[in-house]
């Protein structure tokens, strides 16, 4: 039997133990009167003195430490990523709790009731009176508890990433930031949210390749949504003139540092407007949403301050500087050699025709598009144009992509005649974009790769190899 194997019968003995002594392993519910980072929060600057006459508390969390010493003993609570010291002596709580006290884990989760209290070094604690069993944990915390790094499991298992790395769940409460930024500055502006359906019947609005399913009942092959955006757009035709979604897309294609086949997007369509508005509401909302999500405007990402107050706006052709370059090839160029070597927020304007079939021509230059693209830190975080809303010019769009599909091109846009028949009862002109969340996320937290932006990012699967659903190994 390995080390691992018998710890984990040895928890599960202790199971009997806590039940022979009236506790339940696996407990109700807990009243607390604090969580403890308010706790924190309140009382960290208070002294001793200043902590009397007793301020009572029942709190909760799961066990990080512990430090026994006869009739006596400490140890640390954890919860929502802050910890606090609790106080156990045997007088005080009692034979019956103090022998809880005495079969506590690491990694159990318990309540405690008692007062707080400054100790001989100064370390804000709960002395406590009465002890409550929560939760019994039958598996090993991670042998470094504060810094689990083997990237496997932090993946693989996010509730241990989360338990062992405080600052992992930063990372996640600085993403919901972002979103609640985004959301609350949409609607101050007028956008109503929706959503749209996953499951379409024909996928559209990027280039890229699907996943595809089938409904039994219907009989009916069908696609997970590659983009929201031709839904929303039928949302602006029927009267919705400021719509926007936070949605879940997914595209069947590679992953890498920056790639995931299921990621968060932001779109929002706006009636009236054209890409020069969107740029401007771009610019406003990246810049709130930075100071919402770390309290500043500048952010540090990988050695570099980037400035979401400083934006540059540059056409591709400028920055490529070769004007024999046309449609394709411009593009290829500027992705290979000019992308990575955006740093600061820059706008990116003007697209050829041929990679841009939803969008508005550009007035006078035919070849050209009303089209710009966010760069930061090397990486494209939004994509945004004057929306095409011409419903003949939109088919003819449409052909080119088939043209291009026939050709080998699996990334092409299909026809969408529905949408095509939505544009004909008439679109205002509108401006419409897209933001990556992950992307977002990932340079307001200074992290490298998309998977620590993403709570449970796609792996190959494991094959289970024994009776412990621990023991994984990489089919």
């Amino acid at each position: 039997m390995s080390l691992e194997d018998e710890l984990y019968q040895q928890r599960i003995s202790r199971i009997a133990e806590i039940e022979a002594l009236g506790f339940e392993p696996y407990g109700h519910r807990f009243d607390f009167t604090h969580t403890i980072p308010q706790i924190l929060a309140e009382y960290t600057a208070k002294t001793a003195v200043e902590l009397e006459p007793r301020v009572v508390v029942k709190v909760a969390g799961r066990i990080s430490t512990i430090r026994r010493m006869g009739k006596a003993g400490f140890a640390h609570l954890l919860q929502n990523g802050e910890r606090l010291q609790i106080y156990i002596r045997k007088d005080a709580v009692g034979e019956k709790d103090f022998a809880l006290y005495e079969k506590l884990d690491l990694g159990d989760i318990i309540g405690v009731e008692g007062y707080l209290f400054r100790t001989r070094t100064g370390e804000l604690s709960v002395h406590a009176e009465r002890l409550y069993f929560l939760a019994k944990t039958l598996f090993s915390m991670p042998e470094k508890w504060h810094g689990l790094e083997d990237v496997e499991i932090r993946y693989r298992q996010r509730y241990l990433d989360l338990i062992a790395n405080p600052e992992v769940r930063n990372v996640f409460v600085t993403r919901a930031k972002i979103v609640s930024s985004m959301r609350r500055q949409l609607e101050a502006h007028g956008f109503l949210e929706v959503e749209t359906p996953m499951l379409q019947p024909v996928y559209g609005g990027a280039a890229a390749r699907p996943f595809r399913t089938h409904h039994n009942t219907l009989d009916l092959d069908l696609y997970m949504r590659i983009a929201p955006e031709l839904y929303l757009k039928r949302l602006v035709v029927g009267g919705l003139e400021r719509v926007y979604e936070i949605n879940r897309n997914f595209r069947n294609e590679g992953i890498s540092t920056r790639h995931n086949p299921e990621f968060t997007m932001l779109e929002f369509y706006q009636a009236y407007t054209d890409y020069l508005g969107m740029m401007d509401l771009s610019e406003e909302l990246l810049r709130q949403a930075a100071i919402d999500a770390t309290g500043s405007a500048v952010v540090e990402y990988q050695g570099e301050k980037i400035d979401f107050g400083n934006f540059r706006r540059v056409s591709m052709r400028d920055l490529v500087g070769d004007p024999s370059l046309k449609g394709k090839a411009l593009v290829d160029e500027f992705e290979r050699n000019i992308e990575s070597t955006l740093i600061q927020p820059t706008i990116v304007f003007d697209y050829p025709i041929e990679v841009s079939p939803l969008s508005k021509n550009k007035p006078g230059d035919p070849d050209f598009v009303e089209r710009f693209e966010i760069y930061v830190a090397g990486m494209e975080i939004a994509n945004a144009f004057t929306e095409l809303n011409d419903p003949a010019e939109q088919r003819r769009r449409f052909e080119m992509q088939l043209a291009l599909r026939e050709k080998g091109d699996e990334e092409a846009h299909q026809m969408d005649e529905d949408y095509v028949r939505a544009l004909s009862y008439g679109m205002p002109p509108t401006g419409g974009e897209g933001i990556g969340i992950d992307r977002l996320t990932m340079i307001l937290t200074n992290t490298r790769s998309i998977r620590d932006v993403i709570l449970f990012p796609l792996l190959r699967p494991v094959v289970q190899v024994s009776g412990l659903p621990n023991h994984e190994h990489d089919s």
